[in-house]
C-alpha cells in the first residue's frame, strides 16, 4: 500500500510538472505574437520563425551542456537509467527548466528585431542558454553554492541567501540586460532617427496581436510562478494569488500614465508580473499589487527615456520590460518580503541587492563579449538593403500575406 501511494505522488509530481512546462511552452508563442505585433509587416515571419527556431536549439543545448551545468544532471545512460524510480521525474522537470531558458531568446529577440542577421542570433542564444544562464541558474537554484543557498558567502554575510522564487532576475533580468548589449552592438533600425537626431517613431503594425501575445503571456505566466513549486506538496495559492496582482496593479497603474495607450496597457501587465516572479512565494497580495503597479512606472516611463532621451532603438523595450523590471523585481522581494510589510520574512535585503546586481555584471560583460566576437566574425546586422525589403524577403523569401503578393499579379 505505501508503495501504492509513493508511486501516486511521484505520477501527481509528474503530471504537475509536466503541465507547468506546457503552460510556460505555450508563452513562447505569447513572445512570437507580442513580437509580430509591434514589428512592421515585412518583419513579422522573420519573429515567428526566430522565436521558434530558438527553441529548438535551446532544446538541444539546455539538454546537452546547460542542465548540467546547472544542476549537475545528465542524460546520456539509457532510458532505464534516465527514467528512475521516480517515474521520470527529473525528465520533465528539464521540460519545465528548459522552457525557462529559452525565454531568453525569446525575450533578445524582441530587442533586436527588424536588422539582426538570423543566424548569429541562434549561435548567440545557443551560448547564453548553454553556459552564460544555465551558470547563474546554478548558482541560485542549482548546485553551484555561490548566492542562493544556504551556508553560500553571500547567505554568511546578508543572513538570507538570495531569494527569486520564479525567475524575476535569474530568468528576465537576465534576458533583458542580455538584449540592450545587442541593441546596442546593433545601432537603431533605418529611419528611426533623422540625421539630426529627430525622433521618427516607427508605429507598430497589429494592434490585435500585441494584445494576443500579451494575453497568451499573461495565462502561461501562471505555470511559471505557480509550478516553480516544482511539486504538488509544494504549490501555494499565494503564489497565484500574488502574480495576478502584480498583474492587475500593472495593468492599471499603465492605463494611468500612459493616456490609455494599447501598448503599454497590455505590457504594463507583463512587466507586473515579471516583477513578482521572484518574490511571488513571500509578499502579500497588496504587496504585490504595489510590486507590479512599481514595474508598470519602470517600463512606461522607462521606454520613454531609452527611445527619446537615450536614442535606444529596443523595439520591443525589453531592457526596461524584463531587464529593469526583473532587477526590481530582485530587490522588491527583499522589501515586501519582510514581515514588518506582510511578507512571511526569511529573505534579506542586502542579499537580493547584491545578487540583482551580480545578475547585471554577469549579463553585460557576457552579452558584450560574445556579442563582439560574434560581430567581429560573421557580423551582426543585416545589410542595408535587406533591412530596408524587410527580413521575411531577405532571410524567408516569404512574406506574411503570400496571398496578396499573388493576387497583385493574379
Amino acid at each position: 500500500m505505501n508503495m501504492d501511494l509513493v508511486a501516486l505522488e511521484h505520477s501527481g509530481d509528474v503530471l504537475f510538472m509536466m503541465l507547468g512546462a506546457v503552460m510556460v511552452f505555450a508563452m513562447h508563442g505569447g513572445f512570437a505574437f507580442l513580437e509580430v505585433g509591434t514589428v512592421r509587416k515585412k518583419n513579422q515571419v522573420n519573429a515567428l520563425v526566430k522565436i521558434i527556431v530558438d527553441f529548438a536549439f535551446s532544446t538541444v543545448v539546455y539538454f546537452a551542456v546547460g542542465y548540467a551545468v546547472a544542476y549537475g544532471v545528465y542524460f546520456y545512460g539509457s532510458a532505464q537509467s534516465i527514467v528512475g524510480d521516480n517515474q521520470g521525474y527529473e525528465l520533465v522537470h528539464f521540460f519545465f527548466l528548459l522552457t525557462f531558458a529559452a525565454a531568453i531568446p525569446a525575450i533578445i529577440s524582441g530587442g533586436i528585431a527588424e536588422r539582426a542577421k538570423f543566424w548569429p542570433q541562434v549561435f548567440a542564444a545557443a551560448i547564453f542558454v548553454g553556459l552564460v544562464y544555465s551558470l547563474f541558474e546554478g548558482m541560485v537554484w542549482g548546485k553551484i553554492p555561490f548566492l542562493g543557498q544556504e551556508g553560500s558567502w553571500l547567505a554568511n554575510l546578508a543572513g538570507a541567501p538570495f531569494h527569486d522564487f520564479a525567475g524575476s532576475v535569474v530568468v528576465h533580468s537576465m534576458g533583458g540586460w542580455l538584449a540592450l548589449v545587442a541593441v546596442l552592438i546593433l545601432g537603431p533600425r533605418l529611419g528611426r532617427w533623422d540625421s539630426q537626431g529627430r525622433s521618427r517613431p516607427i508605429p507598430v503594425s497589429n494592434i490585435p496581436f500585441l494584445a494576443l501575445g500579451s494575453w497568451m503571456l499573461c495565462v502561461g505566466w501562471f505555470g511559471f510562478n505557480v509550478m516553480s513549486a516544482a511539486t504538488i506538496k509544494g504549490i501555494s495559492g499565494l503564489v497565484a494569488m500574488n502574480s495576478l496582482f502584480a498583474m492587475a496593479g500593472g495593468i492599471i497603474t499603465a492605463l494611468l500614465i500612459s493616456d490609455n495607450d494599447p501598448g503599454f496597457v497590455h505590457n504594463g501587465a507583463l512587466a507586473g508580473l515579471v516583477a513578482i516572479c521572484a518574490g511571488s512565494d513571500l509578499v502579500h497580495p497588496i504587496g504585490a499589487f504595489v510590486i507590479g503597479s512599481i514595474a508598470a512606472v519602470i517600463f512606461v516611463k522607462g521606454f520613454i527615456w531609452e527611445q527619446e532621451k537615450m536614442k535606444i532603438d529596443d523595439v520591443l523595450g525589453v531592457w526596461p520590460l524584463h531587464g529593469i523590471s526583473g532587477t526590481w523585481g530582485g530587490i522588491a522581494a527583499g522589501i515586501f518580503g519582510q514581515e514588518a510589510l506582510g511578507g512571511l520574512g526569511g529573505v534579506s535585503l542586502v542579499a537580493q541587492i547584491i545578487g540583482s546586481v551580480l545578475a547585471v555584471g554577469l549579463a553585460v560583460g557576457a552579452g558584450f563579449t560574445v556579442y563582439k566576437i560574434l560581430d567581429s566574425i560573421f557580423g551582426l546586422r543585416m545589410e542595408k538593403e535587406d533591412e530596408q525589403r524587410g527580413s521575411d524577403l531577405a532571410i524567408h523569401k516569404i512574406e506574411s500575406y503570400p496571398e496578396e503578393v499573388t493576387s497583385r499579379f493574379g
